[in-house]
Parts: structure tokens; sequence; C-alpha cells
């Protein structure tokens, strides 16, 4: 899987690693925290969670521009310091009122350093397989490099849960999701009696002894202070992350070149097009652009709407083997397990064999071990719920790698735009799961005045399931639609190609803010349809263009 890889991708891969860290924790508490500090509706929330995803995948489009002018070593390392005063903003505890403008500022530079980054950072990755030793590998490239990014996504929700725990902790508080909403709805005046009782009865659970104006108070800022502080872990990712990019620059410096820079180079640009080749590659790459907005606007309910399903639906605590998936370290020994399990197939030696064996065995032992030692009852934050994509990824990724070798091997494998249509169909699938697991329950806006009985509350294994079917369209689609556009985008135009990437992303995300408009009044079962429908819609129309876009593949 690893083999014959350039070692410019690994650094690529590291680095991006520790940034994607870093925004990942920041985005599994950043719907929460809106709610909590400020008390932001479900709608306010969708607005703004949707705006500063949009932003954060359009600038990629200028900084795509920009470096295809000035080169891509620089835009990248000024992103990251962006990004980093960004994050900084964001840790620093203010009142309701200071915190409005310092968080939108804050926002507004993460999207900016992300657009500088993010994008530079892969067509980098792209330039490695521009030689003609390693352009077979781009695909599986691609696939090694978003698993890269999901290993630094899989650890996010634990560090920002162990430091939500841990601030509320040391002010004798621990978290209750219902909290936050009823505290303000008191302090604004709009509680309602079944609220008020509710609360009476959540304030004498975290032994407050005290009148409710200062319950409320208090528990929302200890609250919102750890989630300051999760924002603080961002900060001290992306200087390791600037660390690894520095340090392993020598490794990838190569591929850091625009065409220009090539020809000053090489004294060449590369294959020349004429302007219908051009126009004709634009055009697929627009066409898949417009599929794959769909995609990202249904994928990214994971940070809005999954995460209020995980918040206000699904149950608060975990026993017997459900226990193993919310402690990432028993994730990872699984991860581990896998990947020995395809190094004990593919090793060309008894000792590789042995080793792999040995390796498999002490990760299960170590796993039961671990399994044993839990305490029988786990509590679970919502935002946990995050870990399960980025672990499917990364568990799955050698998985997909297999496959695809396999039929390319036999010259069946389906090419990138068929993949992303295949993909489109898997994430139709995924909410109907979910769509199945919200029959019966209340809407949105009665569990918001009234709460929710106990006994209503779902399984983990719902939303669980969702998770690991959209994680396989996501390796359909996202990793082959960037190789997909590293391969096809004219020369001269890689920069903003992949920000065109980003900017079909940023559309869908903006979208995410749709579905939280109808979370309200409409029935659960209705909201996950809409999904539905989207992804069946964009699979039908990318396969009616399929032949125009393989025509370039």
């Amino acid at each position: 899987m690893f083999e014959g890889q350039p070692k410019g991708l690994y650094a690529l891969a590291l680095a991006n690693t520790g940034e994607r860290f870093g925004y990942y924790t920041m985005l599994a508490i950043f719907t929460l925290f809106l709610q909590a500090k400020f008390g932001y509706t479900a709608v306010e929330t969708s607005t703004i969670f949707g705006g500063f995803l949009g932003l954060v995948y359009f600038m990629p489009l200028v900084g795509g521009i920009l470096a295809d002018k000035k080169g891509y070593g620089k835009m990248v390392t000024t992103g990251i310091v962006c990004m980093f005063i960004g994050y900084v903003l964001l840790a620093i505890p203010t009142s309701s009122a200071s915190g409005k403008p310092l968080m939108f500022g804050a926002l507004f530079l993460i999207a900016c350093g992300t657009g500088l980054f993010k994008g530079n950072l892969q067509v980098m990755v792209g330039n490695l397989y521009d030689s003609p030793e390693y352009s077979s590998k781009r695909d599986r490239a691609f696939s090694l490099f978003y698993m890269a990014i999901n290993v630094g996504a899989l650890f996010a929700p634990t560090a920002a849960t162990k430091v939500t725990n841990y601030v509320l902790g040391h002010a004798n508080f621990s978290y209750n999701s219902q909290i936050p909403s009823l505290a303000h709805q008191f302090l604004n005046g709009t509680i309602t009696p079944e609220g008020s009782a509710t609360l009476a009865g959540l304030q004498s659970a975290q032994n407050f002894v005290g009148d409710t104006a200062t319950f409320c108070n208090v528990y929302i800022e200890k609250l919102s202070e750890a989630y300051n502080y999760g924002f603080a872990v961002a900060c001290i990712s992306l200087v390791a992350s600037m660390a690894i990019y520095l340090i392993c620059r020598p490794m990838f410096k190569h591929a850091d070149y625009n065409s220009k820079q090539q020809a000053a180079v090489s004294g060449h640009t590369g294959p020349e097009l004429s302007k219908a080749e051009t126009k004709q590659r634009i055009i697929a790459l627009l066409l898949v652009f417009a599929v794959v907005i769909f995609f990202w606007m249904a994928f990214h309910q994971n940070g809005l709407t999954m995460t209020f399903f995980a918040r206000d639906y699904t149950v608060k605590s975990v026993t017997g083997i459900d226990r193993i998936g919310f402690d990432v370290w028993n994730l990872v020994l699984v991860i581990i397990a896998v990947y020995g399990g395809f190094s004990l197939f593919q090793s060309k030696t008894g000792k590789g064999k042995v080793i792999s064996a040995v390796v498999i065995l002490a990760s299960l032992a170590v796993l039961l071990w671990s399994y044993s030692t839990m305490t029988p009852v786990v509590e679970i934050l919502p935002q946990i719920f995050q870990q399960f994509n980025p672990f499917f990824v990364v568990a799955l990724t050698p998985v997909s790698l297999t496959v695809f070798g396999y039929l390319a091997n036999k010259k069946k494998e389906p090419s990138a735009p068929r993949k992303i249509g295949i993909g489109m169909l898997i994430a139709a699938c995924g909410f109907m799961i979910l769509a199945f697991g919200s029959f019966g329950l209340p809407t949105p806006s009665t569990v918001e005045t009234s709460g929710i009985d106990p006994t209503q509350l779902v399984s983990t294994n719902w939303l669980i399931s969702t998770y690991l079917v959209l994680t396989f369209a996501e390796l359909f689609l996202s990793p082959m639609g960037i190789s997909f556009v590293s391969k096809v985008a004219p020369p001269k135009y890689k920069g903003m190609m992949m920000g065109g990437w980003f900017v079909a992303t940023a559309i869908g995300n903006s979208m995410t803010a749709i579905i939280g408009y109808l979370w309200g009044g409409m029935q659960l079962w209705l909201v996950w349809s809409v999904l539905i429908v989207l992804c069946l819609l964009s699979a039908l129309f990318i396969f009616s263009i399929m032949k125009k876009l393989e025509k370039v593949a």
C-alpha cells in the first residue's frame, strides 16, 4: 500500500495531519459553542456554520490564483500563520457582547488561512506525480493523503471532549446537553413551565446551591470557557504542522512550482493543450464540481444537524460492547489490527508474516484488556460521534485501495467520475439509515421547549451506522475527485482548478444551513429524506454525462 511512493507525500501528509487535527477539534465543538455562549437558535447557528464552512472552502480559489502567480510554498506558510492567529482569538475567553466581533474576526482569519494552505498543499502533492515514474500511483497517493488528514480528525473529538470535561469538572460541573438552551431561555424570559421544572431538576443534579439565574450564568460561562480551551488545542497543532512542513521541506521542494517557475527551470511548461482541449477539460471539471456540491451539503451535516441529533436524541451513556467505540485508543488498536491483517496477506517473506501476526495478536490482546478495564457505564458527549467518520476512513482506506487495485489489475476499475456517481448513491443509503432511526421521535421544536423523555432516546448505533455508510461514500468521492482535478486540470490553471474544487465544496457547505433551517417543526425522517433525494438526483445527473467526463479522465 505504501510501497513506491515518494517521501514528499508523507511529509506533506503529516503537515496536513497537524493542521486538520486543530481544525476538526474546533469544528467538533463549534456549533455547541455558538449555542452555549451566545444562545443562538438552530437557524442562526446553521447560518453561521454554513457561512463559515462556505468561506473556508471558497478561499482556496483565491489562494490558488495567488499561488499560480507567486508559488505554492509561500502561500502555504502564510496560511498557517493566518490560521494560528485566528485560533488564538477564538481561544480568548470573552463576554457575550465583546465575544461576537472577536469570534467573527477569528473565523475570517481561519478561512483565509485555510484558503492559502489547503488547496496549494494538495497541488504540491499532485506535482509529485507529474513525473512518469509516479504517474500511475496518483489515485493511490491521494487516498493515502486523505487517510492522513483523517488521522488528525480521528483524535480531534476526543481532545475537545477531554478539555470540556476537565474545565467543567474543575468548576464542579458535568456536561448536560439540555442546560445551555434552557439556561438561555430562563435568562431571556422565554422558558415554559415545563422547561422551568426540567431546569430545576438539572440544577439540583449539578449540586449547585444558589438561585437559578446565578446557576444559568455560571454554567454558561464555564461551558463557554471549556470550549475556548478546546480552540487553544488548534493553536498547538498548527505549531506542530509548521515545524513538520519546514523541517521536511527538502523532501518536496522539487514539487513546489507553478507553470511559470517550471518554465524557468526546465525551459518548457509541460504538455501544451489547445484552446479546445483546455475548454473541454474545464467544462468536465465544472460538471463534476456541480455534483459534489450536494455531497458536501449532505456530508457536512456531521457538524450541524447530526451533532444536534447526537445531543438531543441519542442516549447519553453506553454499556457493554458499545463502550469500545467511545475510547479513541480502542479505535487505534482496531486500526492497527486491520493494517496488520493486510500486511499479513501482502508480506512476501515469512519474517514479514510473523511480524504482522504478532502485531495483530498484540493489538487484539491490548484491546481485550482495555475493554475489561473500562467502567461499566461510559458517559458520552455529542461531539464524540465525529470521531467515527475519520476512524472509518483510516480503517477502510486499505480496503478501498486493495479493491481498486484488484479491479485495476483486471482492467475493470471504475473511472474517477464513475466512482463519484457511486459515492452519491452510497450517501443516499447512509441517510436512509438515519431516517429509519428517526421514525416516531418528537420534533426539535418540541424537544427544545419541553425536553425529551429518556425512554425515547435512540441507540448510538443509528448514528455510527450512518457514519460508516457515509465514509464509504466519501472514499469513493473525495480523494478520487481531488485526484481527478490534479490530473485533468490544464497545467496553467492547476491552482485555480483545485480552488474550484473547494469552491464547489464551499457552496455545498453553505447549503448545509438549508437543512438546519428545517430543524424545527418538521419531522426528523422528512429532514433526512431531503438529503436522500438530493443525493439520488446528483447521482442520476453524473451518470447521464458519464461519457463526456470519461473522455478527459
